[in-house]
């Protein structure tokens, strides 16, 4: 068991100091972000409007039932005026910076590591280490950049579905029945330009996550097809559990 154990935190340790030091070479390569305009904007569109439909969905029914089960309760106190305020609160704060993270992490984040992991077996990147390119410059840093511009925007995108969703419940489900007006109006009341930042700071932080574990992962890729099935599962599982443990360091920084 203390072996077992061991080598757990020796492979944690080796992982994180791998990931740090990717990190490092990425911000680095910034420098030549200029001559890779064309690989960031090609980033961008899937990041961003390619994962628009299924952010959309998942944030407007996300925001409904926020609303429907949280309005249900408040209204057994008449007191269901506030849901705005909740609903505000928790999409800008909390589930939309989260969930949408979570799906880019499962759509993006795997596709990263799938197509980096696939360049590694078929050796691709030791060819473009051959014609002296780095493999960090050409593949990592466009889609660092990409993911830590297009999350934050893809976040905001799901926070005002979210929002809206959780307005149309709020107005026609027949217990709550709280009024746009009344439902804005607290909403804005309770909702504050730090709330804001404070989820668009952990967007920002959450894309660099998916961005470096993607990177990672299909950096570290090998055993053909088969590695490459296991890199988009491990990169997954990765970008999960990194997520939520920065969300609870974030939360708690930010209180």
């Amino acid at each position: 068991m203390l072996e077992k154990l061991g080598n757990l935190v020796l492979k944690i340790s080796e992982t994180t100091g791998e990931l740090i030091i990717l990190l490092v070479r990425t911000l680095v390569s910034f420098r030549e972000a200029p001559r890779n305009i064309s690989s960031i904007f090609r980033q961008l569109s899937i990041i961003g409007a390619d994962t628009l439909p299924v952010t959309a969905v998942a944030a407007l029914f996300v925001g409904m039932v926020l609303a429907l089960q949280t309005g249900m309760e408040l209204a057994v106190y008449g007191t269901q005026e506030v849901i705005g305020a909740i609903v505000g609160l928790s999409m800008v704060k909390e589930l939309g910076p989260v969930m949408t993270s979570l799906l880019a992490a499962g759509r993006i984040g795997s596709a990263m590591a799938a197509e980096i992991g696939a360049m590694k077996v078929y050796e691709e990147i030791d060819a473009l280490n051959t014609l002296e390119i780095d493999p960090v410059r050409y593949l990592a840093m466009p889609r660092l950049i990409a993911s830590l511009v297009g999350l934050p925007a893809l976040v905001i995108f799901s926070m005002v579905v979210g929002i809206i969703g959780g307005g149309i419940v709020s107005h026609i489900n027949p217990v709550i029945n709280v009024p746009f007006s009344v439902y804005f109006d607290h909403m804005g009341r309770a909702l504050s330009y730090v709330d804001i930042f404070k989820g668009l700071f952990k967007a920002f932080v959450f894309g660099g996550i998916i961005a470096q574990v993607g990177c990672y992962v299909g950096f570290n890729t090998s055993g053909g097809a088969r590695g490459i099935g296991e890199a988009t599962t491990r990169s997954v599982v990765m970008a999960f559990l990194m997520i939520f443990i920065a969300n609870y360091f974030l939360t708690r920084i930010m209180l």
